[in-house]
């Protein structure tokens, strides 16, 4: 099956676009607030995720929230050694 659209890398990412994730439905049993974090995080940048991390507090909506198997999302990014100070930096500052 062919790409239908090349990759790109470094664009910027509108609000709106960023904002999106946070109207991302979860899974049947999943968080919806663990589902948004966990979304963002595996498809944004960090100066993106901060953006979203940010609008997602002003929401009133949970950080802390856990996936099925109660991890945070703190949790889970730090299994990932290459890409987890920036992301979990973000999160501890709130």
């Amino acid at each position: 099956m062919a790409v239908s659209q090349p990759a790109t890398f470094n664009e910027e990412w509108s609000d709106e676009r960023v904002f999106a994730y946070l109207n991302h439905l979860p899974p049947h049993g999943v968080n919806a607030d663990f589902h948004v974090l966990y979304n963002a995080y595996k498809h944004m940048r960090a100066y993106d995720f901060k953006r979203l991390v940010d609008q997602f507090l002003k929401d009133g909506r949970d950080i802390q929230a856990t996936n099925p198997e109660g991890q945070t999302i703190q949790d889970v990014i730090a299994q990932f050694p290459r890409q987890r100070d920036e992301f979990l930096a973000i999160l501890s500052a709130v």
